[in-house]
């Protein structure tokens, strides 16, 4: 069947455009993810929703496109929730600590899964980054123990949307998919057990305009997540500035966290601990690597605003894990006013 009539509603301009309902957005998804439209119908898809900009409740719509059609996902015996990390950007200027973040998370016991792909040949990806320090690559869902971490190819996941994906090789153009992969959780499938297999998800935005209908998206869908203003894109925090912060559990929002400059968290920390570095542009995967091994081997310091997010992270984590008035007690004292 064409979506000619969807691209009819999403493509009116800026004006005349309508946004679909989450129904008819996780309908266009699926035929686009099951190979049912032409090229013509893709490009014109891609084109007239970069123009337009996604709702929430089209974003909502293609993500549950997305997860129906992900394989399910096999709980570890413990039950320990896992820390779910999307990443997709890659880092161009600053260094891609998306491994150095699941690192940490991973030495404090939680499991944690990587997942990716490259869309873009001028940025270093976190695979890239992976595939030099060494470390685990999954190839089909597998259970994840506490303290364990591991990568995953988007095309290990759901090799069309990974298709999808690329799409922007061919037009330039970033599409929808680009901020769904931002939102999976693939240990949400169907026939995974939602029950015994709860997880944490680390999403990101870019630019401003996404936070608003991203956070939206993440309570329709019950989420837990923390949803940050991202490392060029990449949900970790860059080394001089603590991002935005949002946190959700249940789909609730918990705590809101304003923005600070590193130099803010230097002066507000106990102790004489050495400030971290500033970081070197423009690394290779190489080098960032290295980089990561030093400051997981304690001969470089981890940028405050990291350690930050490891704290919000572990918290969140503890008040899924075992939820209580003590856990959300301590998720809530993260919150913080903008200025």
């Amino acid at each position: 069947m064409s979506i000619s009539p969807y691209i009819k509603d999403i493509g009116r301009g800026t004006k005349g455009a309508r946004s679909l309902t989450r129904e008819q957005a996780a309908d266009l998804m699926g035929k686009l993810l099951d190979g049912q439209v032409s090229d013509l119908e893709l490009g014109a898809f891609c084109i007239a929703m970069r123009f337009k900009g996604e709702s929430a409740q089209e974003l909502a719509g293609f993500l549950d496109a997305t997860q129906q059609r992900l394989p399910a996902w096999p709980s570890a015996s413990t039950a320990i929730p896992v820390v779910v990390l999307p990443s997709y950007n890659g880092a161009r200027k600053l260094p891609n600590l998306v491994p150095l973040l699941a690192a940490l998370l991973a030495r404090q016991g939680l499991p944690v899964l990587v997942h990716g792909c490259d869309t873009e040949d001028k940025r270093v990806s976190t695979g890239a980054v992976w595939q030099q320090l060494g470390w685990p690559v999954l190839q089909k869902p597998a259970p994840l123990a506490a303290g364990q971490m591991a990568w995953m190819q988007t095309r290990h996941l759901l090799p069309s949307l990974e298709r999808l994906l690329q799409v922007r090789r061919q037009i330039g153009l970033r599409n929808p998919t680009h901020s769904i992969v931002k939102l999976l959780n693939p240990l949400y499938g169907p026939g995974t057990a939602v029950a015994a297999q709860r997880s944490l998800l680390l999403a990101s935005y870019t630019h401003p305009d996404y936070a608003h209908p991203m956070a939206e998206t993440l309570a329709l869908h019950s989420a837990n997540a923390l949803l940050l203003r991202g490392t060029e894109g990449e949900a970790v925090a860059a080394p001089n500035r603590e991002p935005a912060s949002l946190g959700l559990i249940d789909g609730q929002i918990c705590f809101e966290r304003s923005a600070v400059h590193s130099s803010q968290l230097s002066s507000q920390a106990a102790g004489d601990e050495p400030a971290a570095p500033e970081l070197p542009l423009g690394l290779s995967a190489a080098q960032t690597a290295q980089r990561i091994e030093a400051m997981l081997a304690g001969t470089l310091a981890i940028p405050a605003p990291i350690t930050q997010q490891i704290a919000q992270i572990q918290a969140m984590h503890r008040a899924v894990y075992q939820p209580g008035a003590e856990a959300m007690a301590q998720v809530q004292s993260f919150h913080r006013c903008p200025d």
